[in-house]
């Protein structure tokens, strides 16, 4: 479900992007769409092409690609960008990785269906390692993407906890990382400790800033007593110890994170209050509510959701998307495939 919307901020997404065009420049990053017979998806693929910062494959069956295209008006793609699922090659190429990857309970008549669906089909060539990035969800809900992903990906290495942020784009140009807003609901102390340290490495790859990360609650250290208040403070410690690193505190009221004479007033000493970029919310509701007051009060640009967690870049568009949307959501799909074997942030 991906909105990059049209606050005052939306420059800086902008700017963004032309950053992001450059350094994906002569790589040669091949991002799978799964939705490729959706006109805006065909839009965005030649545009996507066009600039040569991302290499766009189109999966779905040619002739109906090629069909939509002319109708829209779109330039047809270049051959070798579509993946034709009408292809018998191509769907025992494809079949063969979905027996690989799914469950010895499947049967083959599932895995020769799967093999035709489009999302299937693109999770499965990122799995082969023929694309590096899959992007998927103009034309289904959320929760078939994600479970693809888990079904035909997986996990990365050590993570349990699949997830997502945020990149809002203040009306100051301030980029800031807000996480998780769309897939756990009540994050346990663990899970919120993963969030934490994907967010950061997120908003790192994204944007190339080092990430300073607040764990929020209504509390700034032991200003209040509740359970919940317990919880984010126990992540934080957790993710210390996940990325010792990584500059972040908790717990954290807001204000104390985000404004350095609040931050320097509620928590003297803190290397992190009054300086964060990376706000980590205690559960799905004050984040999910956070992004959309911030976006449609605060004016802020929202890229996202953004999915985290899995082991390759796997990541989600609404329904309801632009062609812009698209397009942004493949380059910074393509930016984290390029940036996977980085460092842990610092």
């Amino acid at each position: 479900m991906t909105a990059v919307g049209t606050g005052a901020g939306l420059g800086a997404l902008q700017a963004l992007r032309a950053s992001w065009r450059s350094v994906l420049a002569g790589r040669n990053v091949r991002v799978a769409l799964a939705d490729g017979e959706d006109p805006r998806v065909i839009a965005a693929a030649a545009r996507l092409s066009e600039s040569g910062a991302v290499a766009p494959y189109l999966v779905g069956r040619r002739t109906v690609i090629q069909d939509v295209a002319v109708h829209s008006g779109i330039r047809p793609p270049r051959g070798s960008a579509i993946v034709d699922l009408a292809c018998p090659t191509e769907a025992e190429r494809l079949a063969g990785a979905l027996r690989d990857a799914l469950s010895p309970r499947s049967t083959e008549a599932e895995i020769v269906a799967l093999q035709a669906d489009p999302l299937y089909a693109a999770t499965a060539l990122l799995r082969m390692g023929s694309v590096d990035a899959c992007v998927a969800g103009a034309s289904r809900p959320t929760a078939e993407v994600l479970r693809a992903g888990l079904r035909v990906i997986g996990m990365a290495s050590g993570t349990h906890t699949l997830s997502s942020c945020f990149l809002m784009a203040l009306p100051s140009q301030q980029l800031i990382g807000y996480g998780d807003c769309a897939v756990i609901p009540m994050p346990d102390d663990q899970q919120l400790a993963e969030i934490g340290v994907a967010t950061a490495t997120t908003y790192r790859s994204l944007t190339g800033v080092p990430p300073v990360v607040a764990m929020l609650s209504f509390s700034t250290m032991g200003s209040a007593a509740h359970t919940e208040v317990d919880k984010v403070r126990r992540a934080a410690q957790i993710a210390r110890r996940l990325c010792p690193e990584l500059p972040i505190e908790g717990e954290l009221q807001f204000d104390a994170a985000f404004v350095a004479d609040i931050g320097a007033s509620k928590a003297p000493g803190s290397l992190v209050a009054g300086r964060a970029n990376v706000m980590i919310f205690p559960n799905l509701d004050a984040g999910n509510i956070a992004y959309k007051i911030t976006q449609r009060i605060g004016g802020a640009a929202a890229l996202g959701p953004i999915l985290q967690g899995f082991a390759k870049p796997v990541n989600d568009l609404s329904r309801g998307c632009s062609v812009d949307d698209i397009e942004f959501v493949a380059l910074a799909s393509a930016v984290q495939a390029v940036t996977a074997a980085a460092p842990s942030p610092k």
